[in-house]
């Protein structure tokens, strides 16, 4: 039997509305040597028949079924099913461009110490079908490019962005343990944080690849659990002054993401003040970036929604 180059792996929960264009991007992928591992977590809607259509479509998708136990336990389970030298991972809402494989394989194929690598991501509106393409991006830094990440490049702020843009070789993500099922939040960066820790390479590419779904709901607005898993991730690898600095610059990062979503005025600015107080001077860091979240915490309300998705994404 022959062994692809990537497992993707999908954990599915509830995902009837887009599981068929996050399947579609994958299925359009200019590099066809994959198979794509769906896993449903306990879906009550549609999941499971939408998933069972993608697999009677194409024979490189493989679909198996569980009891809810979480996205982290589910990842983890469609890893240990799959077959690909890396790991590609995909949550059921977002899409692929169509050379997302392509360019992982030239990267790890130019350099053998990677093992593992992501891209740029583009933020998106929440539509059906096929996603607009967003006005605002994710960067990748100098050291994101060169793989020289340290232990605060991942824990202050996730270079990542989303476990959608991620590719692992199959082997160091076994190596690692996976994905911390304890964990609901942070779950993605704490996995980095290991990785990094144990000294695996993973390397930035400077392209778009990845096209996020902004969701108004769901896991990534829930801000104050956010904060709290953030924090039991962080205060195992950080204390003091480097704890201070990487929380200010979470709420940083949370009142963004509350504007965005067009949370009240009233929580964006609690996260302002409550990152301010942590450490000033990590919060006025990117100072452009900084400037905005303020005047958009106390002038947010006359922005409309489509301005807040494009400047604080």
């Amino acid at each position: 039997m022959h062994t692809p180059t990537f497992s993707v792996i999908i954990p599915a929960y509830n995902a009837e509305a887009t599981l068929a264009a996050t399947v579609e991007s994958v299925l359009n992928q200019s590099d066809p040597d994959f198979e794509v591992v769906i896993v449903d977590d306990g879906s009550t809607d549609g999941t499971l028949c939408a998933m069972l259509d993608a697999g009677c479509r194409d024979m490189r998708v493989r679909v198996v079924s569980q009891p809810n136990a979480g996205v982290s336990a589910t990842r983890n389970y469609g890893a240990s099913l799959a077959r690909g030298k890396f790991l590609a991972f995909l949550d059921a809402d977002d899409q692929w461009k169509p050379n997302k494989l392509e360019t992982h394989r030239r990267l790890h194929e130019s350099d053998k110490s990677a093992q593992a690598s992501f891209a740029k991501v583009v933020f998106c509106a929440d539509k059906p079908g096929s996603m607009p393409s967003g006005r605002s991006f994710s960067e990748v830094s100098l050291a994101s490019q060169l793989g020289a990440h340290c232990i605060n490049d991942v824990v202050v702020e996730n270079p990542v962005c989303t476990t959608s843009n991620f590719v692992i070789s199959r082997s160091a993500f076994l190596k690692s343990g996976g994905f911390d099922e304890t964990l609901r939040y942070a779950e993605d960066q704490e996995l980095l944080a290991r990785l990094v820790n144990q000294g695996v390479i993973i390397r930035g590419i400077d392209r778009i690849l990845v096209k996020y779904r902004m969701s108004e709901d769901g896991l990534s607005s829930n801000f104050e659990a956010m904060l709290d898993g953030w924090r039991r991730f962080s205060s195992a690898w950080l204390s003091g002054e480097d704890l201070a600095h990487a929380e200010a610059q979470y709420f940083r990062y949370l009142a963004r993401r509350a504007l965005r979503t067009g949370a009240s005025t009233r929580s964006v600015r609690s996260y302002v003040r409550r990152g301010i107080a942590a450490h000033r001077a990590s919060f006025m860091s990117a100072r452009s970036r900084s400037i905005l979240t303020i005047c958009g915490a106390y002038g947010g309300g006359m922005i409309p929604a489509s301005m807040r998705r494009a400047v604080f994404a």
